[in-house]
């Protein structure tokens, strides 16, 4: 493992890279940190030099869960990433873990083929995300990207609305990527104001949300096919290059068409319809949801995510609308539970 070395406030850095930079306007911003735990000495060393040449980050390296548990202690990074089979202590261990302690902490598992089942467990538990092996070089940064933001927008302004009972409204989206985050920051202010849930509830409902609109986006409205699809994530993903959807969507039939969002939210549950105006999909194809190569189906992971972290999700007969409900969730004697139970 490569050895951490101690700068001058006692916390370890890696590569010796400062966790400070300056802003266009001078101002000294803190970058965002990331644990990368694997036991994998060569598969640690590959994700850092990845996430390296891709952005910004801190990064920080745990060669087991009880290593990562012990460098907690003493400084919480803002995203862990994990490798979901190791010996000893796995992902989901660590995961379990990192709860029991009560760390506001989002966690991404990085998973091997085979392994969806247990993914989707590590989802069920709390994990934020996860990214296939085979998918890290052009998806862990951007999801760790999404997490964080999901993770920070949910922390942010907590006090506000706080008489607030109940929020219904509807949005009439046009084919634009960029109306999708701030759709989804104001659902989670509004889940935060009612106390519906605590950090993972409003992180997952953050994260289900998401893949709901992106789907309606790319596979609904603009009826982009699954090897156009692919190559639309690829530039989403590592370039932020929104070209191929910006001269799809200027194009008649597409350009005519909207995202149909409604969204009613109380202290109780939250509930979301989203639909687009393009032609469907036949809802007979829809893997089961205890099957456990759900994820071979066109959009599975989307779909896994949704289902992992939504109570209900159903959709229509055409296959253009999905319906997916969060409720609150109960404790051991069936009351419901408190906010901050969840958290």
């Amino acid at each position: 493992m490569v050895s951490p070395e101690p700068n001058g406030s006692g916390e370890f850095s890696f590569g010796g890279k400062s966790d400070r930079t300056m802003d266009g306007m001078g101002e000294v911003v803190r970058m965002p940190t990331v644990l990368i735990v694997d036991d994998s000495l060569t598969d640690r060393r590959l994700i850092c030099d990845l996430l390296r040449r891709q952005s910004d980050w801190k990064i920080e390296q745990a060669a087991s869960g009880m290593e990562a548990l012990a460098r907690l202690q003493h400084a919480k990074p803002d995203v862990l990433v994990t490798d979901l089979q190791m010996p000893e202590m796995d992902g989901l261990e660590l995961l379990s873990a990192i709860q029991r302690h009560h760390f506001d902490l989002p966690v991404i598992l990085i998973t091997a083929y085979g392994s969806e089942a247990l993914a989707a467990e590590a989802l069920k538990r709390g994990a934020a995300s996860y990214v296939p092996k085979t998918q890290v070089a052009f998806k862990l940064l951007d999801t760790m990207e999404e997490v964080l933001a999901r993770a920070r927008a949910g922390r942010i302004q907590q006090h506000l609305l706080q008489c607030l009972a109940r929020v219904e409204f509807t949005f009439f989206l046009e084919n634009d990527p960029t109306l999708i985050d701030p759709l989804i920051d104001l659902v989670q202010q509004m889940v935060t104001a009612v106390n519906l849930c605590g950090f993972n509830g409003r992180l997952q409902i953050g994260v289900a949300l998401k893949e709901a609109l992106r789907n309606a986006l790319l596979h609904g409205n603009l009826e982009i096919g699954s090897l156009m699809k692919l190559r639309s994530w690829d530039k989403l993903f590592q370039d932020k290059d929104y070209s191929l959807i910006e001269e799809r969507r200027h194009q008649p039939p597409y350009c005519h068409r909207k995202i149909f969002v409604d969204v009613r939210i109380t202290a109780d549950e939250a509930r979301f319809i989203v639909r687009d105006e393009g032609p469907g999909f036949d809802v007979s194809t829809i893997p089961r949801r205890d099957d456990p190569w759900a994820t071979d189906w066109e959009g599975g992971r989307g779909l896994a995510l949704m289902r992992s972290f939504m109570d209900e999700v159903t959709f229509n007969a055409k296959g253009n609308e999905v319906y997916m409900v969060k409720r609150r969730e109960q404790n051991g004697n069936g009351a419901r539970s408190s906010p901050s139970s969840s958290s």
